[in-house]
């Protein structure tokens, strides 16, 4: 370093016109990937080493509620990571999120995913973290010793299965009652899908305006099925307090034979097991019914308009370029561009899967870029009251319809 220094007070003093090095500040969402992030603001200013990079990780349940204080005491990262939802939308044609599509992450993004990047007033507010779907992932070695020989279609068949794996001294399902994020990835969204979007194709509009009727018997079947599984006794001892990495733990060590989770943790669950690991979308249709998947884009990255946009800009392209086969070893998900280089791995079993499902005639989005994001904090907290039976599923699904009525209200029309 001291080196360093030397040369760079010797290069400034005979030429003035070089910039001083600029700090950015990124605020990153990565609850399983830290250590890569890291590795990759690393790599970055060795390339460029004008720039240091200060990550700072998001905490809690989402990543709304690590953005808002900050805009609120106007104290901006550089960079940050965003959900393609109405909330981001909005902060882009608010002018807080930078336009991003002159850069060439935007051009190589899938086309498919664009839409859910793109603000009303046609800002292009960020980048795909990758393809999102969720799945569930089982254990098929305690499959097999529980008789189990047919993957359930629908969810009375699923209910089968749970009850099959219990007799046979299993703990069916992995349930993060401490990670509400986790419970709207996974069974809400997959409710929200089945329950709501294969009835109503004009959803996601009516959502935006207002109109969309969340009160309703379906809705309140979507907390109704979260709770019946627990109530069952189909999720582990303890699930109120099981967070995100416990969760992973509990299946990676053979306690649970199901995690309802996202394609992005494809590297942790799906490699370095005693056991084999199959994958299968979650049946919640009704039988007879067709089941109708979640696909969308995952969690990404924004630039906001800050004085240090044009460096920020810069790792963004790093991040979403060389820097992003740095994830792939890990997370092994579906990037989300046309062109890729060649190290960047995904496991085979989830492009398997993601092929399939992104070719249903209906499919949905997850919850975080299908309600507003008061709705999503919300949301959380009516999983967890349902499930503590503070409240009825009935009573969840009438707050959760004036909370998303309200955010139309207040903000989208």
């Amino acid at each position: 370093m001291s080196l360093y220094g030397c040369h760079q007070q010797d290069h400034t003093s005979s030429n003035p016109t070089v910039p001083p090095r600029t700090t950015i500040t990124a605020l990153i969402w990565a609850p399983d990937w830290p250590e890569e992030m890291l590795q990759i603001a690393a790599e970055f200013s060795k390339l460029n080493p004008d720039i240091r990079v200060n990550v700072q990780f998001m905490i809690g349940n989402s990543v709304e509620e690590n953005i808002k204080p900050r805009i609120a005491s106007g104290n901006l990262p550089d960079l940050v990571s965003v959900n393609p939802n109405a909330y981001a939308a909005e902060l882009a044609d608010q002018g807080i999120l930078a336009d991003v599509g002159e850069t060439s992450a935007w051009n190589n993004m899938l086309d498919p995913l664009k839409g859910d990047w793109t603000s009303r007033q046609s800002r292009k507010f960020g980048i795909s973290g990758g393809v999102a779907t969720t799945l569930i992932y089982y254990n098929q070695d305690m499959f097999a010793k529980a008789g189990i020989t047919e993957l359930p279609t629908n969810f009375r068949e699923f209910l089968m299965v749970c009850d099959k794996l219990k007799r046979a001294g299993f703990t069916p399902i992995m349930w993060n009652g401490g990670f509400p994020n986790m419970l709207g990835n996974g069974p809400f969204s997959f409710g929200f899908a089945n329950n709501v979007v294969a009835r109503d194709p004009d959803w996601k509009m009516k959502i935006s305006d207002g109109t969309l009727d969340l009160n309703t018997p379906q809705v309140a079947d979507i907390f109704a099925k979260i709770l019946l599984i627990a109530d069952r006794g189909y999720v582990q001892e303890g699930f109120m307090a099981t967070d995100y990495d416990e969760g992973i733990r509990l299946f990676k060590e053979g306690k649970v034979a199901m995690a309802f989770h996202g394609s992005w943790a494809a590297g942790l669950l799906l490699r370095g097991n005693p056991f084999e690991v199959g994958v299968f979308i979650p049946p919640w249709n009704a039988p007879g019914k067709r089941v109708v998947p979640v696909i969308g884009s995952e969690t990404g990255f924004a630039v906001c308009e800050t004085p240090n946009k044009v460096a920020a800009t810069r790792f963004l392209e790093f991040i979403t370029g060389k820097g992003f086969s740095i994830l792939q070893r890990k997370r092994q998900n579906i990037p989300p561009f046309k062109q890729v280089d060649e190290t960047m791995v995904s496991n085979p079993k989830i492009a398997d899967y993601t092929n399939r499902v992104s070719h249903f005639s209906v499919t949905a989005s997850p919850y975080y870029s299908v309600l507003p994001s008061n709705s999503i904090e919300r949301l959380h907290q009516l999983m967890q009251d349902v499930l503590f039976k503070k409240i009825t599923p009935r009573q969840a699904a009438k707050l959760l319809d004036e909370s998303v009525k309200n955010e139309a209200k207040m903000h989208y029309k």
